[in-house]
């Protein structure tokens, strides 16, 4: 690994470290009513969603939950989705409330393989950490910048909301050229449309 990836990868992680340890310092309570507050400033983003495909993501441990925004998004007529980690990349698959999910690692709930597969017009992203210029930081695995590389190489990219508590903010997030900026942030506060950067990174 060369020294100055190193160095952002180091950079990465203790930025990583300290916003989750701000999310996680959040009582119950204000998980919840932060939760509750994001379906209606999403809907001034996402516009007609009728027949498109969304991704949504099942919470896990102290994340922000986004089935209040799936949810409105299901009765404005969009076909849902969750991700599903199969042979070491993120795959998505339809899914409707009701139905019975499998537990997997990381603490994560996807549907059954044999749900049909999905391509996501757009995707709620979970996240750890974010800027304001669309910069994200992850659990560190890929699995999201993975799988919109590949949306956008056939051709499909995907509008992509990043969901997350407000702590979660950081004033810059440091870039490694496989890294997608997202196109907005939701947040109890409201939304964060992506400022524009520069093309070379």
């Amino acid at each position: 690994m060369e020294p100055g990836v190193d160095s952002i990868r180091q950079e990465k992680a203790a930025i990583r470290k300290a916003a989750l340890a701000r999310r996680d310092a959040l009582s119950p309570d204000d998980r919840l009513n932060a939760s509750r507050a994001l379906a209606n400033p999403a809907m001034s983003f996402l516009r007609t969603v009728t027949g498109e495909t969304v991704s949504g993501f099942w919470p896990i441990r102290s994340e922000i939950d986004p089935r209040w925004i799936m949810r409105a998004l299901a009765d404005r007529g969009a076909s849902l989705a969750l991700p599903s980690i199969e042979g070491g990349r993120l795959v998505f698959r339809h899914f409707v409330f009701g139905e019975r999910l499998r537990r997997a690692g990381f603490g994560l709930s996807e549907p059954f393989s044999d749900a049909t597969e999905a391509t996501p017009a757009l995707m709620l992203v979970p996240l750890a950490a974010f800027d304001r210029r669309g910069g994200r930081i992850g659990y560190g695995k890929g699995y999201y910048d993975g799988a919109i590389e590949r949306l956008i190489a056939l051709g499909r990219r995907p509008r992509t909301l990043g969901v997350a508590f407000s702590c979660q903010e950081v004033p810059s997030i440091p870039i490694e050229p496989h890294d997608r900026r997202l196109d907005a942030i939701l947040t109890e506060h409201g939304l964060i449309l992506a400022q524009q950067v520069p093309a070379a990174r």
